[in-house]
């Protein structure tokens, strides 16, 4: 992911977390990334079987239980993320009242993180859309093909 795209996510995500600690829709944001979790996983299990359809005999495209077991623990491991940046709000708010300092905010990491993966698992959503033959449009095209550059290029640095 290059620095701007990065900014990007980080801007958003931030005026998200601020937006709703302000609202107190920790709870909602939470169901709307479990949402975007399950359809991410069924969007991408569509297109595996799609991309099979269209490769027959190539063991690169299809179902994968290793593939789907990985994205099963990577979701899990979301849920455990936005749950650590829920303990860090408390004790900062419980630090905070034991020192007598004022801190309104609860949940504000909690919310930075769980809108994070939003927008993550919500690209996903779009990416896996558009493997199973949707027409996107260019701008959404574009962006996804940056991302999965970036991605690549990750993959390749850590080989």
């Amino acid at each position: 992911m290059n620095g701007k795209e990065l900014w990007e996510k980080g801007i958003a995500a931030l005026a998200g977390a601020w937006i709703g600690n302000r609202l107190g829709l920790l709870f909602p944001v939470i169901c709307l990334l479990m949402l975007l979790m399950a359809a991410d996983y069924v969007s991408g299990m569509l297109a595996a079987k799609k991309e099979a359809l269209e490769h027959p005999g190539s063991k690169k495209y299809g179902w994968s239980s290793k593939k789907g077991i990985l994205g099963i623990f990577k979701k899990i491991g979301y849920l455990f993320t936005v749950f650590v940046a829920v303990c860090v709000d408390y004790f900062l708010y419980k630090f905070a009242q034991e020192l007598g300092l004022k801190y309104e905010s609860q949940t504000y990491f909690a919310l930075l993180v769980a809108i994070w993966f939003v927008i993550n698992e919500a690209i996903s959503v779009l990416e896996n859309a558009g493997r199973m033959g949707v027409e996107l449009p260019q701008f959404l095209k574009k962006t996804l093909r940056e991302l999965k550059k970036d991605l690549d290029d990750d993959k390749k640095g850590k080989e």
